[in-house]
């Protein structure tokens, strides 16, 4: 059964036009074991949030008219955490967070809210939902304890290079539609800003070849109408180092991605 819950106190956003980001209240908030307070302490993905808020705040500030925003649904599944529902949603009104709707479901029909709120991007600390939602077409990205360290006032999305060149061998999955939609979408709002002080930056990534691999996967994202602030072409060097000095929120490729891989 799913049960999704609007916030009043949140301005809705177009429902045409907004992209819609889903995060677990288990990513957002520390719902450990009942510590009697009224609000959950604050999660690995909290600063995403503000992230994602501050984009929304700076894209009102240069045109008041905007509906290219960011629509961010709170996903509950754990029982346990249902049964405090409102302490979930008065959490978010304590912190000042902007989230749209909050969506209540079971372990078994979590796909079904995001496929029913057209979740266009799905943000989970829990391997096996972020890959089943991939598996069932919703971009999805695996958060950890280095998305606590991330900068609040930009939101840093890095796109993983090799995914993006990779040539098509027969009908393209809906998971890799769903990254080249997204992709898209974050283009036309990195487009809202100038090259400074933008409140988004788009990182590229290339693990394996040299310059002309990287080369074509900024074609490639160009090709979608998304430019990059940053490009790195590793050349089979770890990926780690750089993640530590760039610190992205997530990490996107054609489906499934975690900053771990």
């Amino acid at each position: 059964m799913v049960s999704t819950i609007r916030n009043t106190d949140v301005k809705q956003k177009d429902a045409d036009r907004a992209v819609v980001v889903a995060v677990t209240s288990r990513a957002l908030f520390k719902c450990g074991a009942d510590d009697g307070g009224e609000v959950y302490g604050e999660g690995v993905a909290f600063p995403l949030l503000q992230a994602l808020q501050r984009v929304n705040e700076r894209l009102l500030e240069e045109n008041p008219a905007e509906s290219l925003l960011f629509d961010v649904i709170l996903i509950t599944t754990n029982s346990q955490q249902q049964q405090q529902s409102s302490r979930i949603i008065s959490s978010t009104r304590h912190y000042g967070l902007e989230v749209g709707r909050f969506c209540f479901s079971s372990e078994e029909d979590f796909i079904k809210s995001l496929l029913k709120n057209n979740v266009q991007l799905f943000l989970s600390t829990d391997r096996n939902e972020a890959q089943r939602a991939s598996q069932k077409g919703v971009l999805s990205a695996l958060l950890d304890q280095q998305t606590a360290f991330c900068p609040s006032e930009q939101l840093r999305v890095m796109f993983c290079g090799d995914a993006v060149i990779r040539p098509d061998t027969g009908p393209m999955p809906a998971s890799r539609q769903a990254a080249q939609s997204f992709s898209a979408q974050l283009g036309k709002m990195r487009g809202r800003f100038s090259m400074l002080e933008s409140p988004l930056s788009i990182v590229l990534v290339t693990s394996r070849g040299g310059r002309e691999s990287c080369g074509g996967a900024l074609r490639a994202l160009r090709s979608r109408g998304l430019s990059v602030d940053e490009a790195y072409s590793l050349a089979g060097a770890p990926r780690g180092p750089i993640l530590s000095v760039l610190r992205p929120h997530f990490l996107l490729s054609d489906g499934f991605s975690s900053l771990e891989e």
